[in-house]
């Protein structure tokens, strides 16, 4: 057929063969044949020039297939592959018979190479069959080729084998490929892509088809054992829960671990998770885990971090003024602590010491730490240190500036705070228009204001649940100015400088007429004392109410 016309076709395609000599004078009709495989020619087609008819032969093959038209252009319907034969034109006169031969070569594409019988798993060191790449009704015969991540795969003996095989359905002259690869693999082809692709020929020339790639799962021994400590964002304390998590590298990965525990001698069978609940400081140490034939470990260390914090003394703590008090905060911890003290929710710059206690060191204290670097590690203790006193009293009394009045204060100290009572000395009158100040740190005052006609003595009382003071103090009759000490400067009614220079002078005015009236003024106390007590409850009000405590007082007295 070298140098032969040649029309190339598609299976399935109709098939249009020219007649390519030209036509003769004289034409009476022209012929197609094709010729056996013996070189005995078949009829298939004949049309006379004259009478215009078409006539076909009884050929099964060709039944209803074939159109011959006016200018001798032979048309097969359904190409099939047992068309790919010499077909001959001929055109006939009286004289002559001339034929001009066409080859028929029909192609047909192979359908999508499918990898079929796939193994469920590679496994590393083994040769193991990985499937079938199998092509289907091509024309003719191709070829399968396999690829892995785009690369052609080549025969290796043991490690890549190829077998390919073809088969030809007689009733379609069709071919099948079939392309098997065993293949041994290694742990790099984890997610690697196989692939078969299969080269046919077709009226164009060669093409290719290539099928869907293909991940396997590769199985792949543990080579390296590896133990965590969950959570791992946080630092661990005493209480938390630790999750032990142990893993291989390997595929699939170890089922089952041995845990190694500080102070247990065996190790610990388990899953690849081991849980310690509600941890103590003593868990502190090595932890180690291991497959279960003990081939391979891998160890981690775990720190539980404690606080222990320890106050003396702590509670409820009564003292009297005065006293020492020594106060200890000790801190024990797996780490540097943060301590620091607070008084009365105000923080301290220092840790208090309590040389002499005094009023003002009562209050509620906390001693607080916390550890740097563990979130929600942090204790606290109290203190309530209540600080007790028996009664003091200072008197002090000054002449007003108007000079119409005295104003008489008794200065008190004591915690429990004390109960202060007024009364007038000899009468035992009781005065209830007395004035407080506010009670700070175990200290106030209690002040009169009166007007005595003539020399009185004042008594305060200040009693409380330890003991009960008693302090008198003599009051000269308002026409004689005195003034005592200035006042504790603590107290809230303190007097300014000018108030003092007035007082100096006062005093020494008053102990030139005391110097002058001394005889005059002891015998009128002695002879009024009484008439006295009656002008200060006058001048304090409620008389009836005193004459009756005074008589009280009287018989208690007796």
């Amino acid at each position: 057929a070298l140098g032969l016309y040649t029309v190339n076709a598609v299976y399935g395609d109709t098939i249009t063969m020219p007649c390519r000599l030209e036509v003769p004078d004289g034409l009476m009709f022209g012929k197609w044949k094709y010729e056996m495989p013996n070189g005995s020619p078949v009829f298939i087609a004949f049309r006379s020039s004259t009478k215009k008819n078409v006539q076909y032969d009884d050929v099964p093959d060709y039944k209803d297939r074939l159109s011959l038209s006016e200018n001798y252009t032979l048309s097969i319907k359904n190409a099939r592959i047992s068309d790919e034969k010499r077909f001959v034109c001929m055109l006939v006169t009286e004289d002559d018979v001339s034929e001009e031969p066409t080859i028929v070569k029909v192609f047909k594409q192979p359908s999508q190479p499918e990898i079929l019988h796939q193994a469920d798993f590679l496994e590393t060191e083994k040769l193991q069959m990985l499937g079938e790449c199998v092509a289907r009704d091509s024309y003719p015969e191709g070829n399968v080729t396999w690829y892995k991540n785009g690369r052609i795969l080549q025969p290796v003996e043991e490690v890549v084998v190829i077998n390919f095989q073809k088969m030809v359905d007689k009733s379609t002259g069709l071919f099948t490929m079939t392309s098997s690869l065993q293949y041994m693999p290694t742990k790099e082809d984890v997610n690697a892509k196989f692939s078969c692709v299969v080269t046919y020929y077709g009226p164009s020339g060669q093409k290719t088809i290539e099928s869907e790639p293909v991940v396997f799962n590769v199985y792949y021994p543990t080579e390296k054992v590896t133990i965590q400590v969950l959570p791992q964002s946080s630092a661990i304390k005493e209480g938390d829960n630790i999750t032990l998590k142990c893993s291989g590298n390997g595929n699939p990965p170890p089922q089952e671990f041995l845990f190694y525990i500080p102070g247990e001698a065996e190790g610990i069978r388990s899953s690849d998770t081991y849980i310690m609940t509600d941890v103590r400081r003593n868990a502190t140490g090595e932890y180690k885990c291991s497959l279960t034939d003990k081939s391979m470990m891998d160890s981690t260390t775990i720190t539980v971090h404690y606080l222990d914090l320890q106050l003396t003394p702590s509670g409820e703590v009564t003292k009297q003024i005065g006293e020492a008090l020594p106060v200890s905060c000790t801190i024990s911890s797996s780490k540097n602590a943060t301590v620091f003290w607070s008084k009365d929710n105000t923080r301290m710059p220092t840790s208090p010491s309590f040389s002499s206690l005094q009023y003002q060191d009562a209050g509620n204290y906390i001693c607080a730490t916390t550890l740097q670097g563990v979130e929600g590690l942090q204790k606290r203790k109290t203190l309530k240190l209540i600080v007790e006193g028996k009664p003091q009293i200072k008197m002090t009394k000054k002449t007003n500036t108007n000079r119409m009045s005295k104003t008489i204060i008794c200065h008190v100290e004591g915690f429990p705070k004390p109960a202060v009572q007024w009364t007038v000395t000899g009468s035992g009158s009781i005065i209830n228009k007395a004035k407080e100040t506010r009670y700070v740190n175990g200290k106030f005052s209690s002040k009169i204001v009166i007007a005595p006609e003539e020399n009185v003595t004042l008594t305060c009382t200040a009693e409380n649940q330890l003991e009960r003071t008693v302090t008198s103090l003599n009051v000269s009759a308002i026409s004689i100015p005195e003034y005592d000490e200035p006042e504790d400067r603590n107290d809230d009614s303190s007097e300014k400088v000018n108030d003092q220079a007035k007082l100096i002078v006062g005093i020494v005015v008053g102990l030139l007429l005391v110097a002058l009236v001394a005889g005059v003024v002891y015998w009128l106390y002695v002879k009024k004392s009484k008439t006295a007590s009656k002008h200060v409850d006058k001048d304090l009000g409620n008389i009836e109410e005193n004459k009756k405590l005074e008589e009280n007082n009287h018989k208690s007295e007796t």
